[in-house]
């Protein structure tokens, strides 16, 4: 019996949907929701005990692999001392002190326990700090599903956006820009308009929740000049890229600093802890020093925490995002050549251990762009890439991810099964 749709049914009367988070429910490609049970170095095993190779990586926090040793020791002797306690603890103050040192920009940093709750955070404090309330967001990018933020563009360019989201009041959005993402130009007019109304600027610096779109080098460019001359926060939302792209995340491929950053996934290495913080006189209006509440009774859990001290004990060591890079970049090149053979439009794009794969002959720089690409042809070459026994993210608008567990026979495996899915969806061409 398949257990994966015993197990979908049962989920499907008690949970909306059938799964707790949305793009778990293979709504975009079809199908049953593969219920997973076990996972170890670059695998997982479903309800079925079919195993595949895994390139989501929990959605990018598992970036050493499933279960590895160092991680699950520092989980176990964490839990036998207390699962939380409410108070400050040593770990930490040492996790503070770590991300401090490891990303340039980060002067304090307060820890949470999910990236919609650093974002959502990031944005308050820009706005206390400010005495502003406008805050631009851009076309295509997702920065958790707070209020403020589910919000699609308007109209016009530079028009209010509007809810994206059932449940969003008209009011909450109202104070949300939109722009086309990678726009120069309607950056530069925006600023110019109304650039002393605006309390912050998110970005993703690679947005990956349109697959994988990287902003353009004169974009940050410009987007950091702007935003220092009209006294504006630059939010950098490295939720996803944060320790993930490279050794000082999107920032250091960039060299371009944040007045705050958001940090989360690999921080916790698959368990639940975020992060915001930046520049110390931005932090000091947090309470319990300024005006600025935000709290949490799960901050900082013990258990998390060495989880994620664990995982950047290993990142951080020498020559780990070079071999990273390495493997994605093996794994892309099989792909465009598999492709290539088959005839069939496609491209890629990565950075680190982060990658995505477009049904286009070019990589799109837009949300309008991924948009135009053959989106259509995903949900065959999901299918087919699956029962070959290869887990990819089950949305066309999703990146995937690379960890240090894969082996050149992960990816040479991984190749082989994309030529067959490759040439199975060739007549859709």
């Amino acid at each position: 019996m398949n257990q994966n749709q015993i197990l979908f049914d049962r989920a499907s009367k008690t949970s909306p949907g059938g799964v707790n988070s949305p793009v778990r429910a293979f709504r975009s490609v079809g199908g049953t929701p593969r219920f997973i049970k076990r996972a170890q170095d670059a695998y997982f095993w479903d309800e079925n005990d079919v195993r595949y190779i895994d390139y989501i990586g929990s959605w990018g926090p598992i970036i050493v692999g499933h279960a590895h040793p160092n991680v699950v020791k520092a989980v176990q002797e964490a839990a036998a001392k207390g699962l939380g306690f409410g108070t400050p603890t040593r770990a930490e103050v040492e996790m503070a002190e770590l991300l401090c040192d490891m990303l340039p920009s980060l002067e304090q940093v307060r820890l949470v326990s999910s990236g919609t709750e650093a974002t959502m955070s990031a944005i308050r404090l820009a706005r206390g700090f400010t005495g502003r309330d406008v805050l631009v967001k851009f076309e295509g990018c997702y920065h958790g599903h707070s209020d403020s933020l589910l919000v699609k563009a308007g109209s016009g360019l530079l028009t209010l956006g509007n809810p994206s989201s059932a449940g969003v009041p008209v009011a909450v959005s109202k104070d949300t820009l939109v722009l086309p993402y990678n726009d120069v130009d309607a950056l530069k007019t925006l600023f110019k308009d109304k650039g002393d109304t605006l309390a912050a600027v998110i970005l993703e610096p690679i947005a990956g929740n349109m697959n994988f779109v990287r902003a353009r080098p004169e974009f940050m460019r410009t987007l950091r000049e702007l935003c220092t001359e009209y006294g504006t926060v630059l939010i950098i939302d490295e939720v996803m890229t944060g320790f993930r792209v490279g050794e000082q995340c999107a920032q250091g491929v960039y060299g371009v600093q944040a007045d705050l950053t958001t940090l989360g996934k690999v921080i916790g290495g698959g368990m639940p802890v975020a992060a915001f913080g930046g520049r110390a006189d931005i932090m000091a209006h947090m309470a319990p020093l300024g005006g600025v509440y935000q709290a949490g009774t799960l901050s900082g859990n013990p258990v998390a925490v060495a989880a994620g001290l664990a995982t950047l004990n290993i990142v951080r060591q020498d020559g780990f995002f070079d071999n990273l890079r390495q493997k994605t970049t093996a794994l892309l090149a099989g792909f465009s050549a598999a492709a290539h053979d088959a005839g069939v439009p496609f491209s890629t794009e990565m950075e680190g251990g982060m990658f995505g794969l477009f049904f286009s002959n070019q990589a799109p720089q837009s949300y309008a762009e991924v948009m135009a690409s053959r989106v259509d042809l995903f949900p065959a070459f999901f299918h087919a890439m699956l029962d070959e026994g290869v887990y990819l993210a089950p949305s066309a608008f999703e990146a995937g991810f690379m960890s240090a567990a894969h082996t050149d026979e992960d990816i040479a495996s991984t190749i082989a099964a994309a030529r067959k899915a490759f040439a199975a969806i060739s007549h859709l061409v």
